[in-house]
């Protein structure tokens, strides 16, 4: 039995992974922003599973300044022993750069915050703990945006490139270890992410085919259990990233930015 840490288990594909973890009978660490939906999540879980696993809630808003070291803290005073984290949460600004107003650039400071600095800090503080033991796991959500320039969504695309980079980085600086470090490059998928401002109104949302988290989060545990590295669930997602490699970076600039544009 293994304990799961997941940031961002509050709704989407966070939510649907804890549920897979505690099927397949490992106890859980969730954090989030939302408390009551934790909570909610905490009671299905235990629920179904006969309160035959452990899990522990804990009301974090990861955007805020040393929000990683206090998580990391909390978990310490709880006297559990993370095996496996997974880095989720995130957020996503749809909208061009250019027309931010400086009185709005705290919500592109969030972002970067949440989907950067986060996942470095979290991943820096319990790498260190599993190479010490010789042993762990760590999942980077990114996406397949982290394989394109994300014209009218720049910042959103940029950070998943960097968690995609970051994390194929520090695989290969640890490949002597036991550690399993993987990355997770969903599509389009059907949760919270869709419904912000504009989102619902993009191409990408109004007219491709999204996987539900659900089956995001199976093909997930599969894949990772399996010890694949980079994790592309369905195939049109993986027909899309093979073909961007052998497109000119312009014309993939161009093709993102219609999909981002509103229908």
């Amino acid at each position: 039995m293994k304990t799961v840490l997941i940031t961002g288990a509050s709704s989407g594909i966070g939510y649907e992974l804890a549920k897979v973890y505690a099927e397949n009978n490992n106890n859980l660490i969730l954090v989030a922003r939302r408390k009551d939906r934790l909570e909610k999540l905490k009671k299905e879980i235990l629920e179904k599973n006969n309160s035959k696993i452990n899990v522990l809630i804990l009301e974090k808003d990861l955007g805020k300044a040393n929000a990683s070291f206090e998580l990391y803290q909390e978990v310490k005073k709880h006297n559990i022993d993370v095996d496996v984290l997974i880095n989720n949460a995130g957020i996503g600004i749809h909208g061009e750069f250019s027309k931010i107003l400086w009185a709005d650039m705290y919500k592109n400071n969030s972002l970067i915050n949440l989907n950067i600095r986060t996942v470095v800090e979290l991943t820096k503080l319990y790498l260190d703990d599993f190479l010490q033991k010789n042993k762990g796991e760590i999942l980077n959500v990114a996406s397949i945006a982290s394989f394109f320039p994300g014209p009218i969504m720049a910042t959103y695309y940029a950070s998943k490139a960097f968690v995609f980079s970051f994390t194929e980085a520090i695989r290969e600086e640890v490949a002597y270890s036991n550690i399993k470090i993987g990355t997770l490059c969903p599509g389009p998928t059907a949760t919270e992410f869709e419904k912000s401002p504009n989102m619902e109104k993009s191409t990408m949302f109004a007219k491709l085919k999204i996987m539900t988290a659900k089956k995001v989060a199976q093909i997930t545990y599969r894949d990772f259990e399996k010890g694949k590295n980079i994790i592309i669930p369905g195939t049109l997602n993986k027909i899309t990233v093979f073909i961007a490699r052998f497109l000119p970076r312009k014309t993939i600039t161009k093709i993102a930015k219609r999909m981002q544009e509103k229908k």
